[in-house]
């Protein structure tokens, strides 16, 4: 893939007096069907992921459609959080904010206690305009117990004029209000494009009024059990798809074949 190695300086380079602690990045990519968030430092040798967790993993915790829209990506940040401060050893000590309400908080660090852990957003080429996803998997993330230094100015709902967040509307997209408030729109006004548009939803018996539950309950799934489960592989023996190449003395028989078959049909 293509670096913006003007940004990758900036992210990586650590201070002479940490003596080589890790800086670790919040990486977020964006495929056409899945979500990606990974917490990755750099070494001499290249980059290596502390923790990763993908969108595709969300049906396991209640989400079974719509995997990579807003709400899609902030359960992928919050299950990206939860993962790697449970392999950290900080999970207990730093829950976040389980009570979602729109409001923009930063995690600070308990008395007494280590420091949280801290992570720096990467967005990689992707533009970070207002309302963009990036930004979701970092409130995913910041919510979930890691610390992201990050302002208010880049949500859903902030006025540039009154300079203030409209903490409902994060809200809102939180919980997929938006796209339910588009699924009511959308059949009043054309039923059929609404059936092409969420087949998927209909499909798995997801209406416009069950979208707030289903990510609330996903959230509450991430926080009980955000250990990465392994995947079972097919054990099943490879089905050869072009046919196997035959040797010298095969050919050589098999024409002799055809020129007995020939000769016999004649």
């Amino acid at each position: 893939g293509k670096t913006d190695y003007y940004a990758r300086k900036r992210l990586i380079v650590q201070a002479k007096n940490k003596y080589n602690a890790p800086k670790y990045r919040l990486v977020v990519r964006f495929t056409n069907t899945d979500i990606v968030c990974q917490i990755v430092y750099a070494k001499i040798q290249g980059d290596a992921v502390l923790a990763a967790a993908y969108s595709h993993e969300l049906p396991r915790y209640g989400i079974k459609v719509g995997l990579t829209n807003w709400a899609a990506a902030y359960a992928t940040g919050l299950l990206v959080a939860r993962r790697v401060l449970a392999k950290v050893g900080l999970a207990d000590k730093y829950e976040g904010f389980p009570e979602i309400d729109g409001s923009v908080e930063e995690v600070e660090a308990i008395e007494d206690g280590p420091r949280p852990f801290k992570a720096f957003l990467d967005v990689g080429l992707k533009n970070t305009t207002t309302g963009s996803k990036v930004f979701a998997a970092m409130k995913g993330a910041s919510d979930g117990g890691v610390f992201v230094p990050h302002s208010e100015r880049r949500f859903p709902g902030y006025d540039t004029e009154g300079k203030e967040l409209d903490a409902e509307t994060l809200r809102s997209y939180i919980y997929g209000g938006h796209v339910a408030e588009y699924m009511r729109s959308l059949k009043e006004e054309d039923e059929e494009r609404f059936k092409a548009q969420f087949s998927r939803f209909i499909k798995a018996g997801v209406a416009a009024d069950d979208l707030e539950a289903m990510y609330a309950g996903a959230h509450k799934a991430i926080r009980a059990d955000p250990v990465a489960k392994p995947t079972t592989k097919s054990t099943a023996a490879h089905k050869r798809r072009n046919q196997k190449p035959l040797n010298a003395k095969q050919r050589k028989d098999r024409v002799r074949q055809k020129i007995a078959s020939y000769k016999a049909s004649l």
